[in-house]
């Protein structure tokens, strides 16, 4: 029971985390200049909701992880720009880049990196909480960003959709439960992200998906993010309807990022698969 409580504090302690860290950076960096950086320096946004949309394959957003709170250091030798590059050669869809610093250690320097050397639009993936953030989220080249409806409530989670609009960036709204996926609904997002990890316990379960994805609406793309594992588990669902995928661990895990990733799509040019 102890041990339940403790993981069930995990996602409550990250966001605290954040939201301290948060206070320190809005000191240092007023939201008008943010917004200065934005106007005058940052390239447009890349179409991220075109990407994962493309019909005939199977559109990975293959995600630039070093470590996580369930497994601690993931990848030894992390190098943002030139994993990001090899992944955009393998034909990922978009990058997703960790930014969160405490329980992740991730970085916006990693994004930013990320960001120069590919053409393929890039998600901030980190618990956004404040528009500040998002501001932040464009003026480091990012083309998306994540947001968690478990950590926000439903104003939140349509002021933080509406800037994102207003920057022509459309975020990913992650759920884990048919609440969380009606609240979804209900403030308009566009891009709805199953996450079959439980942020509570960071337990897997693919059925999640599979439950979940008859009710998000047609005109929504679909994405199943965490515990995908293998090209079948990507066609299975495809058939039941997901659009996207966001996948971390097992190509980050692997000995060759860019050969995982390419074994992952295998099947969908065939006269590709060997190469």
């Amino acid at each position: 029971m102890e041990t339940s409580t403790r993981a069930n504090n995990i996602l409550n302690r990250i966001v605290e985390a954040r939201r301290v860290s948060l206070a320190h950076r809005k000191r240092a960096l007023p939201e008008v200049a943010l917004k200065i950086a934005v106007e005058k320096k940052v390239p447009p946004p890349r179409d991220f909701a075109a990407a994962l949309n493309q019909a005939g394959g199977i559109n990975i957003i293959s995600e630039l992880k070093k470590a996580s709170p369930s497994l601690g250091i993931i990848r030894q030798e992390y190098a943002p720009a030139a994993l990001a590059a090899s992944l955009a050669e393998a034909g990922a869809a978009a990058l997703s880049v960790l930014t969160e610093e405490d329980f992740f250690s991730g970085s916006l320097a990693d994004l930013k990196e990320a960001s120069r050397v590919t053409k393929i639009p890039i998600l901030r993936k980190d618990f956004i909480v404040d528009p500040w953030q998002v501001w932040e989220t464009r003026a480091a080249g990012a083309d998306s960003y994540l947001l968690i409806a478990a950590i926000l409530d439903d104003s939140g989670m349509a002021e933080l959709l509406e800037l994102g609009r207003s920057l022509k960036m459309e975020p990913l709204v992650e759920v884990h439960s048919r609440e969380e996926l009606n609240r979804a609904i209900k403030v308009g997002a566009r891009i709805i992200g199953v996450n079959n990890r439980d942020l509570r316990d960071f337990q897997v379960h693919l059925e999640t998906s599979l439950e979940l994805v008859k009710a998000i609406p047609e005109d929504c793309i679909a994405v199943s993010e965490s515990g995908l594992k293998s090209h079948d588990d990507l066609v299975r669902l495809q058939l039941a309807g997901f659009d996207a995928f966001l996948i971390g661990e097992h190509v980050m895990q692997s000995a060759d990022p860019a050969a995982a990733l390419r074994s992952l799509r295998m099947a969908e040019h065939s006269g590709h698969s060997a190469a």
